[in-house]
Parts: structure tokens; sequence; C-alpha cells
């Protein structure tokens, strides 16, 4: 090999660190004085030159050194497998960092990231804005009517949309409606986009966990949202809103939006637009309105249903109810428009009262017994749909309803003719105003509503329907739910067998009641409760039969607590009876029908004995068709077994007996001849009077109370004294309209029998009763003696048989009544009870109507026959 293509050599110390070494002992500038050293190894030829320094051979050097450096660290770190390029598009996990460090993004992942998805939600909010269409506000405005029809298909009434069509311009909507609904409900209406994105993300996530859906929350949103007359509460659909509005909040002007909103929105009593409004709550055109009335109808548009002082759908909507948040949020809209600057403080002072508003135009065109069945059928399509009090006024809606027009007629006729010939508001306007009636009738084999009367009539500003009413206590008409339970469950006596009606239970006025555990219930002083009857006779020992017939209050109010209150709740529940119309406590007074069911829910009730246990749901509307189109769920409701045949054929057999020989009597004597059962039912101070009755084709219930519609709290007032009359009884007034009625609507029918009572359950007495038991007592009369002593003179409940009572007012039902008398009571008392009774009795026999009157023991209410 030649010389000069051989490596030579290398001495120990040489190669490129000798180089660096070298390079870092050259002087430079300001370097000590140079030491003797080599600079470079003897390499031959491949030497560096001696001779050569300064500045630029120590940069070189520099230079070099740095190279060699780095090349080294490079070959380190490939060693250890980090700083390799890295090919990957998105450089994640990062490979150029160890351990966990490798999961942490860079800033550049983070910020692209973020940019690219602002990228996709810019290009899909394009894409989504522009594939929606600009709403055609008129399009919202054009509703249809509502056409109801009676069972037999003829028409009832067309209802809604008659007001729904005027559109005006913004110029002619008055600044004070616009500056009120500004500012209650869109303050930065003028300065915004058209939507909000907080409100936007509550409402979305609000849907994602499956919670309540949420409207616009800015008037653009709401305005777009009342464009969708069929719309779906869903998540696309809010995306939709949101693209519609977003794309208006910047291709109108906002005079244009608000004219629109305002012009669609729905204000209560069948008026979609302000015109449609100002005229249905005020009788004038919206540019005439007030900044009172203005800052009224922003308050409606809060929520028509809740906010419409004519009442509205549920129990939480009642006129009152209604009128009482009307009036708060009337009075925040005024203040608001002061805090956000658009109303001075001096002309807000000026609005103190409450705006005058006219009778519903609605409630004109629905006079006499229409609108009550209108509303009846409504709610029922609503609870069946799910629709809105909003959607249901935009109409299209063909609806076939269960009410059968002469039987709808036959009641009607039934109550004016006893309300014209028992009251004389004239005569006795103390007594005789705001007297209410309130009756329904339902079919025993289907659970329809054939009949109902809900009062005087909603063009005669009574508003509340008075069938389907709650807060009416219902009286001893409830008494046949605890003998059920008593014939189903049994007794603490029978072992829990069931009981027949021949059990026998202590009667006698004033009885301490006792608990489940047999010790005495106590009054709110602490000493033992005592159930008051109507009168004081001591009856002694009597069956379940007699006391039912008879009403008498002792025997029940022990019954339920031998059963168990619970167990009283099912039975009635089972018949349709709704949970949160009864009585939650566990008292004596439970028994005796503090509980208030409506006349529907009553009718309905009782419709299961006639069944034979069979239950049905009241329902009203059999059809209901949209476009053409038939809407599901609308046939008869299934049956459902409530309780054991037998249970209900016995309960009815009792019933006959209070038909035939008891509290019922003027049923019979007032010519009616079908088999029927039925119950009397009056409360405490007289406020409430009820008859509950049935055939095997009908089941009809009767409520007759007293209280001022036009009161804030709607509080029942005695109706001791009225039609002349001291006490008004369920066997009087309520059952003569029964009967009345009844007759006319089952004319011409065949006459059909109930089911024969098989006999049931064993004969469990009460603690105490005397064995063997004693024969029954007749019934008393004011010429017999007490069978055994007491401390106050015995009270005949009727008067002597033969004795005519003189006929006041209403001679058409002035016939004397000969029957063993009623007994109604008082109760309160018992776990939670409120004390116990004060005073005596009033016991004067009364040759009019009515029994004599009941008196107030304590606090509660108590009930009576």
């Amino acid at each position: 090999m030649s010389e000069h293509r051989r490596k030579p050599p290398q001495p120990e110390g040489g190669g490129r660190a000798a180089t660096r070494r070298a390079a870092q002992q050259r002087p430079g500038r300001g370097a000590g004085p140079a030491r003797d050293v080599p600079t470079a190894s003897p390499s031959g030829p491949y030497a560096e030159p001696p001779g050569h320094s300064g500045r630029a051979d120590a940069r070189r050097a520099t230079s070099r050194g740095s190279g060699g450096r780095g090349r080294g660290a490079a070959g380190a770190g490939a060693g250890r497998g980090a700083g390799r390029p890295d090919k990957r598009l998105i450089n994640y996990p990062r490979s150029d960092k160890n351990g966990w460090q490798r999961f942490v993004p860079s800033w550049k992942l983070v910020c692209g990231t973020a940019l690219g998805f602002f990228a996709v939600v810019t290009a899909g909010a394009g894409i989504g804005i522009a594939s929606v269409n600009t709403p055609d506000p008129n399009k919202a405005a054009q509703a249809q009517n509502n056409v109801f029809f009676w069972a037999d298909g003829t028409q009832m009434v067309a209802t809604g949309g008659s007001m729904n069509r005027q559109i005006v311009p913004i110029d002619k909507i008055p600044k004070s409606m616009q500056n009120a609904v500004i500012s209650a409900e869109n303050e930065s209406f003028e300065t915004d986009k058209g939507v909000d994105p907080m409100g936007i993300a509550r409402a979305v996530w609000n849907m994602a966990k499956g919670g309540s859906t949420q409207g616009g929350s800015t008037i653009t949103q709401q305005y777009v949202k009342n464009t969708y007359l069929d719309s779906d509460q869903t998540l696309k659909r809010k995306v939709t809103e949101l693209f519609i509005s977003i794309k208006l909040g910047v291709s109108e002007e906002k005079d244009t939006i608000l004219a629109g909103y305002l012009n669609t929105a729905y204000y209560g009593r069948d008026a979609y637009g302000i015109q449609a409004a100002a005229r249905a709550y005020f009788g004038k055109d919206c540019k005439d309105l007030t900044p009172s009335e203005s800052a009224f109808l922003a308050s409606v548009l809060k929520g028509p249903n809740l906010y419409n002082p004519d009442g509205g759908v549920g129990t939480a909507a009642t006129p009152e109810k209604n009128t009482e948040r009307a009036k708060e949020r009337w009075a925040w809209v005024l203040d608001r428009e002061v805090a956000v600057g658009r109303m001075q403080k001096a002309d807000r002072d000026q609005f103190t009262e409450f705006p005058k508003i006219v009778d519903s135009e609605q409630a004109r065109s629905l006079s006499g017994q229409t609108g009550y069945l209108v509303d009846t059928a409504k709610k029922y399509v609503m609870k069946v749909t799910g629709l809105t009090a909003e959607e249901m006024a935009r109409g299209g809606y063909q609806i076939k309803t269960t009410f059968q027009k002469p039987k709808v007629d036959a009641l009607v006729k039934a109550v004016e003719d006893t309300r014209n010939n028992f009251l004389d508001e004239k005569a006795r306007p103390e007594y005789d105003t705001f007297v209410q009636f309130g009756a329904a009738s339902v079919d025993v084999k289907s659970g329809a509503i054939v009949a109902l009367y809900g009062g005087p009539g909603m063009d005669k500003k009574y508003f509340s329907n008075n069938a389907d009413t709650l807060g009416v206590p219902v009286g001893s008409t409830w008494k046949p739910y605890v003998l059920a339970a008593a014939m189903q469950y049994g007794t603490q006596n029978s072992h829990s067998q069931g009981i027949s009606a021949d059990s026998k239970y202590n009667a006698n006025d004033l009885t301490v009641i006792n608990n489940r555990d047999g010790k005495p219930l106590r009054d709110a002083s602490g000493k033992p409760f005592k159930q008051k009857n109507e009168s004081t006779y001591p009856y002694g020992y009597v069956t379940l039969n007699e006391a039912m017939e008879k009403s008498i209050n002792v025997p029940f109010a022990q019954l339920v607590f031998d059963v168990g209150h619970n167990k009283v709740r099912e039975v009635a529940e089972a018949t349709g009876i709704l949970k949160d119309s009864m009585n939650p406590n566990n008292d004596a007074s439970f028994a005796l029908g503090t509980s208030t069911p409506s006349a529907i829910r009553m009718a309905d009730s009782y419709a299961t004995f006639a069944a034979s246990g069979t239950h049905h749901d009241p329902f009203s509307v059999t059809s209901v068709e949209k476009d053409g189109k038939e809407l599901p769920g609308f046939g008869a409701p299934k049956e459902q077994r409530a309780m054991d045949d037998s249970i209900a054929d016995n309960v009815t057999k009792v019933l006959e007996n209070v038909v035939d020989n008891g509290t019922g009597t003027k049923v019979r004597k007032l010519g009616f001849t079908r088999p029927a059962a039925g119950k009397t039912g009056t409360t405490d101070q007289n406020k409430s009077a009820w008859f509950v009755g049935y055939t095997p084709e009908l089941s009809t219930s009767v409520a007759l109370f007293r209280t001022d519609p036009n009161s804030k709290d709607k509080k029942l007032i005695s109706m001791n004294g009225v039609g002349g009359v001291d006490s008004i009884h369920g066997g009087d007034i309520p059952a003569a309209i029964w009967t009345e009625y009844m007759k006319e609507a089952l004319k011409g029918a065949p006459v059909k029998e109930f089911p024969e009572a098989e006999k049931i359950g064993v004969t469990a007495d009460a603690s105490g009763a005397p064995s063997p038991s004693p024969s029954f007592a007749p019934s008393p009369s004011p010429s017999m003696p007490s069978p055994s002593a007491s401390s106050s003179p015995p009270v005949s409940p009727s008067p002597s048989k033969g004795g005519k009572p003189t006929c006041k007012p209403w001679e058409l039902y002035c016939i004397p009544d000969t029957s063993g008398g009623t007994n109604s009571g008082n109760t309160n008392g018992g776990p939670g009870g409120t004390g116990g009774p004060s005073g005596s009795p009033s016991g004067t026999p009364s040759g009019k109507p009515g029994r004599p009157g009941g008196t107030s023991w304590g606090t509660s209410m108590g009930t009576s026959g």
C-alpha cells in the first residue's frame, strides 16, 4: 500500500480531542502569555501547519469543536431513541419527550386543534344558516278553528282562530308595548345578534341530560319558535331555531323582528298577535293601549295558561291564582321598565291600579254549558296527546265528544228548575247569593261522560267548572269506600277476613274513638276524642248497614281505624278517586268525607259499584282528527278490576237500602221507580251537600255548595238559611236534582236490575258489642222515649210520621219526609287532630225540607249525611 494512502498512526491523546484541547489553549485577544504546548500532533503531512494564530484560528478551532459536540450529542440522542425525525402528521404522543411528558400536547397542537374546530363549526354554521329560510310571520298567524261535535256527530261549536289573522306593522304597535316586552324579556334586544350563547348552552345541556326543553331566551329566538306551529321539542329543532335566529340577527332589522314576535305570540283567550290580544282583553286596537295595559299583555306572554286571569288548565291555573300571578308580574314589568331606563319613575308611579279587563269574547261565544263542555274535552285531548294550551288554540282539530245533548239539556233543566224554585236572591240576598251547583253523569259500562253541569255559564263571568272543581268536601258519600275496604280487607276483630255489613258498631253520640292500638284518640287538649253525630239519640250498637242507611258518623269513624286509612285510600283510588283529592291525614274525619274529589270523579267512582267492581277511567272524547288524519289514543279506556264483584254488589245492596229506607228516600218520593242505589253527604256547618247515585245504566253526582266566585280565597260559606231552610242536606236539593235528571235521561230505556248480592264476609262486631247481639232498635221519633239515659234530651232527626211540613218556597219538591232520621256530625281529632267537640248540637225538629242544622265542633271539617 502506498505511503500516502496509509493512515498514519495516532499518538496517544491525539485526534479530535487533541485538536479541541489545542484550540482551547491558543491565545486569543486578551489571552495570557503563550505556553510551550504543541498545537497539533505530529502526523506528517496531515498535521496542522505551525505558525498560524490569532482570532481566525481560534474561531475555526472553536467552530470545529462545536461541530464535534453537536454530532456527539446527536449520536447520543439517537442511542436513547429521542430526537429522531417524526414523519407523522400529528406528533402525538410526542416522540421527542419521555414518560408522561409524551402525552402533554404542545402549544402548537393545542392551537391547531382549536383553530380547526372553530373552522369546522364556522363552516357548519354557515351551511346551516344558508340552508334555512327566513320565516314568514304571516304563516304563524293563520290558526284555524277547533270544531267540537256531540256524541251523535252533530256539531256543538267551532271555536278558536277567529281573531288570529290581524298582522299590524311596527308603527301601529305603541312604544309602550315595545318597551314593556323588551324590558321584561330581552333587555339587550337592540344590540344582540339574535342569540344568547349562555342561554343556548343551558338549553342544550338541559336537553342533553334528558331534562325539560327550554325556549329561546331572546326575542329573536322566541319569534323563530313561534313560526313552527307543529314543532317537536327536540335538540334538532333547537339547532334549527338557532340557525334561523342567527340569520335573522344579521339580515333583518330589529323593528321587523320585534313586530314579527308581537304579531305571532300567543296571549291567551285564543288570541295570536298583539292586535287580537288588545281586542280580546281590552276591546280596543293595539295602537290605543296604555302603558299599564301594555305591561299586562307583556306579563301574559310569560305563559297564558298561568297568567291569564280567566284561568287555565291544571290545579295551579285557577282564576284566582292566575289573577294573583298576573298582578305581580304586571307590577314587576312596570318596575323593570324603570330599571332599564325605558320609563321614568314619575310615569311609573301613575299606574297603581291593575287594568280593567273586558269580558272574554270566547266566553260570550261559549254560553251556557258549552264553555264547560269544551273546557272538559280540551283538557282530555291535551292529556292524551301532550299538546299545550297554545297548540290547541292554534286550532285545526275535529273533536268528537261523549256528551249527549239530550242528557245535557235534561241536567241543565233539572238544575235550573230547582234553582228558580228554591232560591230568591232578591228576597234573601244574605242567604241565597253565591249558591253553586255542579253535576256530572257517567255511562256505567264505559266511563263516558254523557252530561255535566259546570255552572251558570262562562258568558255570565263564571269560569270555574263546578263539575270538575276540587275543594268541595264530599261528606258522607265517602262512607261506602270505608265499608268496601272493610269487606275486602277485614278489620282487627275479623283477623283480616272481610266483614259483613251485618257487623255491629257502637253508634251513640260522643263515643270515644280508639286508634289501631285500641287506645283512645286524643284531641288538642289531650282529652279522649269523642265523635259527634248530628243527633244525640243513643242508638247503641247497630249494623253497618243501618249506620249507612241513617248516615251515622260514629261507626264509620271507628271502622276506618279498624280497617286502616291506607286500605280505604287503596279502594277509593282503585275506583277512580285521585290521590291528590284525598284527605292526607289519618284522622277520624277522613272516614266522614273531608276529601274533595270532583263531581266527575265521584260519578265515575260510584259507577264502579254499579259495574260490579269493574272500573273505567272517565273520558270525554272518542276521536280527534287533524288535517284529515285521526290521532291515536282516543279509544275508550281499558276496563280494570277494582274489587271483587261480590264486594261491589254488596255495597250496592247497602246503598239501595239508603234510597229505599234511609236518607235518600226523596228519590222514591219523587216518583223514581227504577232500581237505584246512592248516598247522601253533608259537611260541617252545612257548607256543601251531595247526592251520588246510580242505576245499572248511569251514575250521576250532584254537588251543592256556596262560595263567592269573585273572592280571593274562594272559601266555602255555610248554607244554613239558604232557600229559607234551616239546613240543606244531600237528601234534599241534590237528591231532587238527581231524580229529575235521571227520570228524563232514562226515559224510554228498558228497566234493568242490579246483580243479586251473594252473602260475603264474617260478622265481626266492634270491641264492646254485647253478646248475644241485641235486636236492632227502630228508628227514633219525637214521641219515642229514649232506651237509655242521655245527658241531653233525645232529638228526632226528622218530623213525625204523617206530619206535613210547610212548603217553602220550592213547591215543586215539597213532599213530606216520613222516613227515619238521617244523622250527621262533625269531626276533628285523631292523630294530628285539632280538638274535641264543644257546645251542644242543635236539635229542633223542622217542618222544612232540610233537617236540623249541624253545629260546628272545633275547627276541622266534619261531615254528615
